[in-house]
C-alpha cells in the first residue's frame, strides 16, 4: 500500500495556520479567556467547571513552534476537555501545560498536527483526538461538530463518537537514537539518546485517535504507562479511564484507518515495571526503522504490545539514520515477567530485517509472542545494514526462560535469510515454539551476501536446553537451502521436533550460492571460529541433541536435501521416527542420523506403502570415532533401492549399528560387507565389531489355499473297458482337447485309428485295478495323445506327436471296429 505523504495533511492543515495572529481563539460558547503578550504564548483561564471536570472550547487551538498553551486550572480539576469546532486543523509545535494531575482531552475532528517542538507538561494523562464528540457515562455528549453551548457533566468519559471522515493525527520529530549493541546477547538497545517527544508522566496514558495516523519521526514516550494509537471511523470507540492505564475497546467499529510509523518513530512504553502499547487500525505500516518497545525493569510484570490490524501488518527496513530494524520488541531485566507482543492481522509481511522480537535479560521469564494472521505471513531477508535477519523470534540471555512464539495462520513463507524460532543464550531454557498453518508452510532460500539461511529453529547457544518445535500444517515445503532445525551449540541439550502434515512434505535442493542442503532436522552445528570467539561458545560440543518426528502421507526428500539428526560434536546424535505413506528419496537425498563421535542416532521409519531410494540415495546412522553406529528399524510392504542408493549402520572404531527390516518384498538392495557402486546394506565398522542385519519377509504363505490331489485321479472301472468280447458292435470314443501341433506353424496331424494285434483271450475275465499310493506325490499332467511302443505297449502322451500309420486293432474273429476321436 502506498503510504500517505506528509504534503497531503499540510495542504489540509495551511488554512487553520495561515496568517493566524491569535492562534489560541475561544469560540465564546463557553466563559473561556485567553491573554498572550507575544502572540507565543498563551495563558487559558474559565471555563466550564462541573465537579472533577473542566471543559473549554476553542473556535482555533494552535501553538507556534516554542510557544505554549497554559491550562491554568484548580489543581482538583481531573479532567480538561478542549474542543475545537471553528473546521481548522489544530498545530501544535510548542508546550501543552496543565496544573496538577488533571487529564488532558483535546478534541479536533478536522486534524492535529504535533510538530518536532511538540511537547506535554500534564500531571495526568492525555489524549489527542480527531472524534466529533466524546460520550460520558450519564448520556450526555461533548460535541465538536455541533457548536452550541455544550451540556456540562460531571460523570466520566465513556466513549469516542468516530465520524465518517476523522481527520488525521500526525506526529513529526527527528526519529529515535536506538543503538543496538554488536552482541544482541548482551543488552537491550541504548535508548539515552531519543530525543523527548511527546511524554506523559510515569504510569499514565499516551493516546492518538482519530482518521488516519502517522508518526514521522514522531517519537512517543508513556514510561510505565499505556500507549494508544487507533484509526477508526463510523462508530464508537468505548474508553474506560477508572486506571492510569486507560483502555480502548473497537469492538463495535467495522471501519478502520492506516497507521504509518515512518523515519525511525518510536512508542515506547519502558518503566519500572514496562507500561504497555496498543495499535488497532485497517494497514498498519512501521518502516525505516521504526519501533514500539517495551523494557521491563525491576519487579513488576510489563504490560503487552497489542497490534490489531484488519489489513495489512508491515515491518520493513532501515531507518533514516542508520537504525537498522523497524521492530515491535519486547525485553525483560527484572524478576518480574516480560510483556507478550499479541498481534492479529489479516496479513502479516516482515522484510529488510522487520522483526517481532522478545527478549528476556532478568530472573524472571520472558514475554510471549502470539500471532494470528487471518491469510498469510510473509518473514524475508536480512537488514542490508546490521545483517539482522527478518524475524519473528523470542530468546533469553539471562536465568528466566524464554517466552514462547505461537503462530496460526493459513499460509507461512519464510524466505531470504529469514528466521522464525526461539532460542537460550542464558542460564534459562528456551520456550517453545508452536506453528499451526491450515493451508501450507514454505521455508526456501538464503541471503545472497550473508548465505544465512531461511530456517524454523529451536536451538540453545548456552548450558541450558533449548525448547520444543510443534509444527501443523497440510503442506509443508523446504527448498533451496532452507530449513527446520532444532540446534546446540554449546554443552545444553537441544529440543524435540513434532511435525505433523497432512498432505505432503517435500525436501528439495541446496542453496543457489552456499550449496548447503536443505534439511529438516536436529543438529548439534561447530559454527567458525570468529563467531564461537563472539559469543563465548566452546570448540566442543557436548550437549545432546533432541528427536525428531514425522508424520504424514507422503514424504519426498530430493536433489541433495536432509531429513535427520546430526551431531558434529561428542554427544549423542537423538533419534528420528518417521511415520509415512509413502518415502521416496531421489538425486542424493539422505535419511540420516549421524555422529561425529558420539553415539549414532536411531532412525525409525514406519512406511504403509513403499519406500523408494533412487540415484544415490540414502538411509545413514553411523558414528565417527569411538561411537556406535545407531540403529536402522524399516517396516515397509515394498522397499524399491536403484542406481547406488544404501542403506548404512556403519562406525569407524565402535561398534556397527543394526539394520532390521521388515517386509513383503525388497527390491535392488542387497546386503553387503562393505559399500559398493550397487545398491548396499550394510551394518560394518572400520575397527570395531560389525552390527547386523536381518530381513524378515512377510506376506501371502505360497501354499495356503491350495489343497491335496485325490490318490485316485479317476475311477478305471467306468473308463477302461475289462476285455474285448468277439462278435459285439463295441467302440472306443476319447474326448479332450486333442493337443497342440509341434508349433504354432503346422497343423494338427490326425489322430490314426489304433490297431492291436495282441491275444486278448487271457483278459477276458474281470480283473479289478489296484493302485498302489507312491511315495511320493507326482506332477499330474493331463495327456493330449498317446503312443504304442514296439511291444505293443501303450503309452499316453502330454503333447501332440506325429504317429506311425496303423490297422485297427480288432479283437481275434471279430469284424474291425470304430475308434472315433474328438478335439
Amino acid at each position: 500500500m502506498k503510504i500517505q505523504s506528509i504534503a497531503g495533511v499540510l495542504a489540509s492543515l495551511v488554512v487553520g495556520i495561515e496568517g493566524a495572529v491569535a492562534q489560541v481563539v475561544p469560540d465564546g460558547t463557553l466563559s473561556t479567556s485567553v491573554t498572550n503578550s507575544n502572540n507565543l504564548n498563551f495563558t487559558i483561564d474559565g471555563g466550564g467547571r462541573s465537579g472533577g471536570n473542566l471543559f473549554h472550547s476553542f473556535n482555533q487551538f494552535s501553538v507556534p513552534t516554542g510557544g505554549s498553551a497554559f491550562f491554568n486550572n484548580a489543581l482538583d480539576v481531573q479532567n480538561i476537555f478542549a474542543r475545537v469546532t471553528g473546521g481548522t486543523a489544530s498545530n501544535i509545535d510548542g508546550l501543552l501545560k496543565a496544573n496538577g494531575s488533571a487529564n488532558l482531552f483535546l478534541l479536533n475532528p478536522s486534524g492535529i498536527l504535533f510538530g518536532p517542538n511538540a511537547a506535554l507538561n500534564i500531571g495526568g494523562s492525555f489524549l489527542g483526538t480527531t472524534a466529533s464528540s466524546i460520550r460520558f457515562a450519564d448520556g450526555t455528549e461533548l460535541s465538536a461538530v455541533n457548536s452550541g453551548t455544550p451540556l456540562l457533566t460531571m460523570s466520566a468519559p465513556i466513549g469516542l463518537q468516530m465520524g465518517n471522515n476523522p481527520g488525521t493525527i500526525t506526529v513529526q520529530n527527528t526519529g529515535h537514537q536506538l543503538n543496538f549493541p554488536i552482541n544482541p546477547f548482551v543488552s537491550s538497545p541504548d535508548r539515552s539518546n531519543n530525543p523527548p517527544g511527546l511524554s506523559v508522566n510515569a504510569g499514565s496514558t499516551l493516546a492518538l485517535v482519530g482518521g488516519d495516523i502517522i508518526l514521522e519521526g514522531g517519537v512517543l514516550n508513556a514510561p510505565s504507562g499505556h500507549l494508544e494509537l487507533g484509526s477508526a471511523s463510523s462508530g464508537i470507540v468505548n474508553l474506560n479511564t477508572a486506571t492510569s492505564r486507560w483502555n480502548f475497546d473497537y469492538g463495535a467499529l467495522q471501519q478502520f484507518g492506516n497507521i504509518q510509523l515512518l523515519q525511525q518513530s518510536l512508542a515506547d512504553a519502558s518503566g519500572s515495571p514496562a507500561g504497555s502499547i496498543h495499535f488497532q487500525g485497517q494497514n498498519i505500516h512501521l518502516v525505516d526503522g521504526s519501533a514500539a518497545l517495551l523494557v521491563n525493569q525491576g519487579s513488576g510484570n510489563s504490560g503487552d504490545i497489542r497490534v490489531n490490524a484488519s489489513g495489512l501488518l508491515e515491518l520493513r527496513g532501515i531507518g533514516t539514520a542508520g537504525f537498522p530494524q523497524s521492530l515491535l520488541r519486547s525485553d525483560n531485566f527484572g524478576s518480574g515477567s516480560g510483556g507478550n507482543i499479541i498481534v492479529s492481522a489479516a496479513n502479516l509481511l516482515l522484510q529488510a530485517g522487520g522483526s517481532l522480537h522478545g527478549f528476556n535479560f532478568g530472573a524472571g521469564p520472558g514475554g510471549n509472542i502470539s500471532v494470528a494472521i487471518q491469510d498469510l505471513i510473509q518473514v524475508e531477508g536480512l537488514s542490508p545494514l546490521s545483517g539482522f535477519a527478518s524475524s519473528l523470534n523470542t530468546q533469553t540471555a539471562g536465568a528466566g526462560k524464554s517466552g514462547d512464539l505461537t503462530v496460526v495462520t493459513k499460509g507461512l513463507r519464510v524466505l531470504g535469510g529469514a528466521v522464525l524460532g526461539n532460542s537460550t543464550s542464558g542460564q534459562g531454557a528456551g520456550g517453545n515454539t508452536t506453528v499451526q498453518a491450515s493451508e501450507f508452510i514454505e521455508i526456501a532460500g538464503e541471503d545472497p551476501q550473508s548465505l544465512a539461511d531461511s530456517v524454523i529453529v529451536v536451538g540453545t547457544f548456552s548450558q541450558a536446553n533449548a525448547g520444543q518445535l510443534t509444527i501443523n500444517t497440510p503442506k509443508l515445503i523446504v527448498r533451496d537451502g532452507g530449513g527446520i532445525v532444532d540446534s546446540t551449540v554449546n554443552s545444553g541439550n537441544g529440543g524435540n521436533l513434532l511435525i505433523n502434515v497432512s498432505e505432503s512434505i517435500e525436501v528439495s535442493g541446496v542453496g543457489a550460492i552456499s550449496g548447503l542442503p536443505s534439511r529438516i532436522g536436529a543438529r548439534a552445528e561447530l559454527l567458525a571460529p570468529p563467531i564461537r570467539q563472539l559469543f563465548g561458545l566452546p570448540d566442543v560440543i557436548t550437549g545432546n541433541i533432541g528427536m525428531l518426528t514425522l508424520n504424514t502421507p507422503a514424504l519426498h526428500i530430493t536433489d541433495g536435501a536432509i531429513v535427520g539428526v546430526d551431531h558434529q560434536g561428542i554427544g549423542n546424535a537423538g533419534d528420528l521416527h518417521i511415520q509415512a505413506g509413502v518415502i521416496s528419496l531421489d538425486q542424493a537425498g539422505q535419511i540420516i542420523a549421524t555422529t561425529n563421535s558420539g553415539q549414532g542416532g536411531n532412525i525409525n521409519l514406519n512406511v504403509n506403502q513403499l519406500l523408494t531410494l533412487r540415484h544415490g540415495s540414502d538411509i545413514t546412522a553411523t558414528a565417527g570415532g569411538m561411537g556406535n553406529g545407531g540403529n536402522i528399524l524399516i517396516n515397509s510392504p515394498i522397499i524399491l533401492g536403484l542406481e547406488n542408493s544404501n542403506i548404512i549402520a556403519n562406525a569407524v572404531n565402535g561398534n556397527g549399528g543394526n539394520i532390521q527390516i521388515t517386509t513383503q518384498g525388497i527390491l535392488g538392495l542387497k546386503f553387503r560387507n562393505q559399500l559398493t557402486p550397487e545398491n548396499d546394506i550394510t551394518a560394518s565398522s572400520q575397527f570395531g565389531v560389525n552390527g547386523s542385519v536381518q530381513v524378515n519377509t512377510i506376506g501371502t504363505d505360497p501354499n495356503s489355499g491350495l489343497t491335496d490331489l485325490p490318490v485316485n485321479v479317476a475311477d478305471p472301472s467306468q473308463q477302461i473297458a475289462t476285455g474285448c468280447s468277439a462278435n459285439q458292435g463295441s467302440q472306443f470314443i476319447a474326448t479332450g482337447r486333442g493337443g497342440l501341433p509341434p508349433n504354432p506353424n503346422q497343423e494338427m496331424m490326425r489322430n490314426l485309428p489304433w490297431n492291436d494285434i495282441r491275444d486278448l483271450s487271457a483278459y477276458r475275465g474281470h480283473q479289478s485295478t489296484v493302485v498302489e499310493k507312491p511315495t511320493t506325490q507326482p506332477t499330474l499332467v493331463q495327456a493330449s495323445n498317446w503312443k504304442r511302443n514296439a511291444d505293443g505297449t501303450i503309452d499316453l502322451i502330454s503333447s501332440p506327436t506325429a504317429v506311425p500309420s496303423v490297422s485297427i486293432a480288432t479283437c481275434s474273429g471279430a469284424a474291425p471296429q470304430t475308434l472315433l476321436t474328438k478335439s
